[in-house]
């Protein structure tokens, strides 16, 4: 079982929800209060979760989870509402890198992930996140104005029934309709999340490739990684034991090289595109102008 399977199954399935994404991450800024004894280095791990509730109206929280040494457990620390979350800093748009802020109404954290790619699964996966989320309330806000519209008429229809001796009441479908418009015009939709600093295609819409190819540069990653700690924890002098690892590193590094080189090109193609629908639809307006012109 990794690391998101495990997080999942210890704090958000108990609490009725489901893990989108978890980035490990380590401040750029170390907090330190003169008061309290500083702890040793690396002595708990910290992740940061996206995760939806699976009941109606869904919610999607941010949460901080951490992972003390020595403890399979994960512990669930902090958590906010994407309501709260109001800004998701990128640092550079112009390349690939570790470091992203998140800025809530009541706390600025400033993180490093363990990888450039752990941060731009993270940040995709957010975006994508995000933006169902806040479709999918404005659609039901929309839904609601429909319904307060055409209930009125509902509502006269069946009140022609009625005996005309009755006096007007504040249940009377006019005062429901002001009230209903009232509450609607009183409503403050909240502020969206904003992306600054972030790479198009990573908030881009055809970006389901990136995604692939990020994935697997995380994951070879952490493979490295973990060879690279097995090969410190290994005895010295045990050639198979010291064999072994540097050949798997250099595939692994021969494959990390070739998916770097590949996800270029598809930048580069991307690119390359966008420049030619800019070109495309300049041809067409000149093609347009000059039939107008003709056509006289």
């Amino acid at each position: 079982m990794n690391i998101q399977s495990a997080i999942n199954k210890d704090v958000f399935i108990p609490r009725d929800e489901r893990l989108l994404v978890a980035v490990e991450v380590r401040r750029r800024k170390r907090k330190r209060m003169s008061f309290l004894p500083t702890g040793a280095k690396g002595d708990y791990a910290t992740f940061i979760c996206v995760s939806v509730t699976n009941t109606r109206p869904h919610q999607l929280l941010i949460t901080k989870v951490k992972q003390f040494g020595g403890s399979s457990s994960f512990t669930r620390r902090s958590q906010w509402t994407v309501e709260q979350l109001r800004q998701v800093n990128g640092i550079n748009q112009n390349k690939d890198s570790p470091e992203f802020d998140l800025v809530f109404d009541n706390a600025v954290d400033q993180w490093v992930a363990s990888s450039s790619a752990e941060k731009c699964i993270f940040v995709q996966i957010l975006f994508h996140a995000c933006q169902t989320y806040w479709d999918g309330k404005a659609g039901t806000l929309g839904k609601a104005g429909k319904l307060g519209k055409q209930s009125p008429q509902g509502r006269v229809s069946q009140g022609a029934h009625r005996e005309t001796g009755a006096g007007p009441s504040d249940s009377s479908p006019g005062s429901k309709s002001r009230a209903l418009q009232a509450r609607r015009k009183s409503y403050v939709p909240p502020k969206q999340t904003e992306f600054i600093n972030c790479q198009s295609k990573l908030t881009g819409d055809a970006c389901t490739m990136n995604l692939v190819i990020y994935r697997c540069k995380a994951f070879l990653n952490r493979m490295k990684n973990m060879m690279v700690a097995k090969q410190r924890r290994s005895p010295a002098g045990d050639p198979e034991t010291e064999r072994e690892p540097g050949t798997m590193g250099n595939v692994v590094q021969r494959v990390n090289v070739a998916l770097g080189e590949r996800g270029d090109r598809l930048t580069r193609a991307e690119d390359k595109t966008v420049e030619l629908m800019h070109k495309a639809q300049q041809f067409a307006d000149t093609a347009h102008k000059l039939a107008l012109k003709y056509s006289k």
